[in-house]
């Protein structure tokens, strides 16, 4: 089963949250397939997900991001189904104060609102409004 990572920075004292786009995509290191259908997704406080343990060092090292420059959300995860398997979809908070605009730019990458990603494929964009509310109700 393969995963993917969600990236996303919340403004502390305002709440703007925006999400990495890169490649066309909100989900990374690989877009899903267009045909793919999210079958669940957990997002409930005080129940952990299980995730690779490498994924965001990993993430990090082939973006080349700044190692610790992410975080994983340890209470959300998403299934999605796909043609050829199911993906475990994950959300990883930049910890950096304010948007990282310089390290996401330096990987040919940009900092989306949800309202800018109305191009992405549905099954993004569901995945999208999960991570949205998921981080709104948080």
């Amino acid at each position: 089963m393969g995963s993917r990572l969600i990236m996303y920075h919340k403004q502390a004292t305002s709440a703007r949250t925006l999400f990495l786009r890169r490649n066309g995509t909100v989900c990374h290191l690989d877009s899903l397939p267009s045909e793919s259908k999210v079958l669940n997704c957990q997002m409930e406080e005080g129940k952990t997900v299980s995730y690779p343990p490498i994924l965001v060092a990993d993430v990090e090292q082939r973006l080349g991001l700044p190692s610790g420059i992410l975080k994983i959300e340890t209470v959300f995860q998403a299934q999605v189904d796909t043609p050829d398997s199911q993906i475990n979809v994950y959300l990883a908070e930049f910890t950096t104060t304010d948007a990282p605009y310089q390290q996401v730019a330096d990987i040919e990458g940009k900092l989306i609102a949800i309202t800018e990603a109305r191009s992405l494929p549905p099954v993004e964009l569901e995945l999208l409004k999960l991570a949205y509310s998921f981080l709104m109700d948080g």
